[in-house]
């Protein structure tokens, strides 16, 4: 991972007073003077990342346009290729983002959330925004905000369309030649959702966020086809009738052509134990409509990640037909240099340690199959090693549906909490859930800290630590693991 920027979101949100969820009153700071001040004024703005959304009402593309339009519409000027889905996102960004810098081509990176600072959300060539990068941008930025509060009819523009806003201006003014862009949530009334792509992506659709996107699949199929634009192409690998049929229907509409994993490219993968020293967890071999290409390297472990690599592996296919040349070396160059934190990342050594992001049902599934599979010398009830969760949750997820699947993988659970923001379930609250269905033994720690403090206590070198049930824990504990091992 690249060297930490001064100004992580705790230290960032430790400086602020309060945090302005207020839909009706404007918020008329200063032009920001210093980075802690544009800092504070970007978390300073209604957060959905911290609050949940009410519902649909609280997502309208016409306001992220009218904040675009005083900025000059940066994003018309410049290429992209949109990624919605429930999970595989951000990994399948960042190896499209690799193979084209491979390439020799200036990328633009757009992920969201961040796993320590702010900066992480847009980088291009691999560059975060500087200090000075961001107060210069931040207020630009307030200037079109403030317009936007004395409108005729006003509005507060959020901190995720105010970030938005922030990176189509920092790409630009990097001469980016082509942004890599994740949705932030569902697509269809995403802020990003006002792109000009080149292709759109969809990875995977299953059950998350059913408060806004709905409780069925076709219901959420429809809101992240919702990135589709006419004449565009798709690549998907969504898998599933009820989802394949929404997409493949919304693509008729728009005129897009579409390649589905399955029926127009598909993928084989080779699975090896991970490899410290190369840094690799297998490999997988990928034909599309114009192009077999052999033996790619995966660095993220497990199968999904092949399936990620098969859905941008199609993307560049689609691609070089727009004469962005990518050759299959170039490629697996390209794939060799992912690194991706919390996507089953093994952060230490002896014990090992695991740190995964999962937080909704397809992915907490995946991390177990990929546990069965690239970590099976950790068997849950072998006496040689023991497999040890940490495990915390968000409040509005399905708890007890990631519990089920995960508890009869451990031999022990630890129920913890991460700190640094408020729709965490309280450790309390989760013991009380677990016990409602499993009498498997857990220990409560009401912080992180405690809850790494318990885990080295009642752990050897032969064992396994894994951390997963939120991105919110899996940053928390990451920095402290990390830290602990300097």
């Amino acid at each position: 991972m690249r060297p930490r920027l001064e100004g992580s979101l705790q230290h960032a949100e430790s400086k602020l007073s309060r945090n302005s969820f207020d839909r009706s009153t404007p918020t008329m700071l200063e032009p920001a003077q210093t980075y802690e001040q544009a800092i504070g004024f970007l978390f300073d703005r209604t957060n959905f990342e911290r609050t949940p959304a009410f519902s649909k009402q609280d997502f309208k593309l016409g306001r992220m346009r009218r904040l675009l339009e005083l900025l000059d519409n940066p994003q018309s000027r410049l290429p992209c290729i949109h990624i919605a889905g429930t999970k595989g996102k951000g990994s399948t960004a960042i190896m499209l983002a690799e193979m084209l810098s491979a390439a020799g081509h200036r990328v633009g990176l757009y992920t969201s959330p961040h796993v320590e600072a702010f900066e992480e959300r847009m980088q291009v060539a691999g560059q975060r925004p500087t200090p000075d990068q961001i107060v210069e941008l931040v207020r630009r930025v307030q200037a079109a905000v403030r317009q936007c509060e004395s409108d005729p009819q006003p509005f507060n523009p959020t901190f995720f369309e105010v970030t938005t806003a922030l990176a189509w201006l920092f790409f630009e003014s990097q001469q980016t030649e082509i942004v890599i862009l994740e949705v932030g949530l569902g697509g269809r009334l995403d802020s990003t959702n006002v792109c000009s792509p080149l292709a759109c992506v969809l990875t995977t659709i299953s059950r998350d966020h059913t408060q806004l996107l709905g409780s069925t699949l076709p219901l959420i199929a429809a809101e992240k086809a919702g990135i589709v634009k006419p004449q565009v192409p798709v690549i998907s690998g969504v898998i599933g009738d009820e989802a394949q049929a929404v997409i493949e229907g919304t693509c008729r509409q728009q005129q897009s052509e579409l390649w589905q994993l399955n029926r127009d490219f598909s993928y084989e993968y080779t699975s090896s134990s991970p490899n410290s020293e190369l840094g690799t967890f297998s490999s997988v071999s990928v034909t599309t409509p114009h192009q077999h290409w052999p033996a790619m390297p995966l660095t993220l472990a497990g199968e999904h990640q092949a399936h990620n690599a098969a859905v941008a592996l199609a993307t560049i296919d689609r691609l070089r037909q727009l004469n962005w040349n990518v050759s299959p070396d170039i490629a697996r160059r390209g794939l060799a240099q992912v690194r991706w934190p919390m996507r089953i990342e093994v952060v230490a050594r002896r014990p090992t340690v695991i740190v995964d992001a999962g937080h909704n049902w397809e992915s907490i599934s995946a991390l177990g199959r990929t546990l069965d599979e690239s970590f099976s010398a950790f068997s849950s009830g072998q006496t040689n090693s023991r497999r040890v969760l940490i495990f915390a949750a968000t409040k509005d997820k399905d708890v007890l549906g990631l519990a089920r699947q995960l508890l009869p993988r451990f031999d022990s659970i630890i129920l913890t909490q991460y700190l640094h923001n408020p729709r965490s379930v309280p450790a309390e609250s989760l013991r009380r859930l677990i016990q409602s269905v499993s009498d498997a033994p857990c220990h409560v720690a009401p912080t992180p800290t405690e809850a790494w403090r318990i885990a080295r206590r009642i752990t050897t070198p032969d064992d396994l630590i894994c951390v997963t049930g939120s991105f919110f824990i899996a940053a928390e504990m990451r920095e402290l693991i990390l830290r602990d091992a300097v």
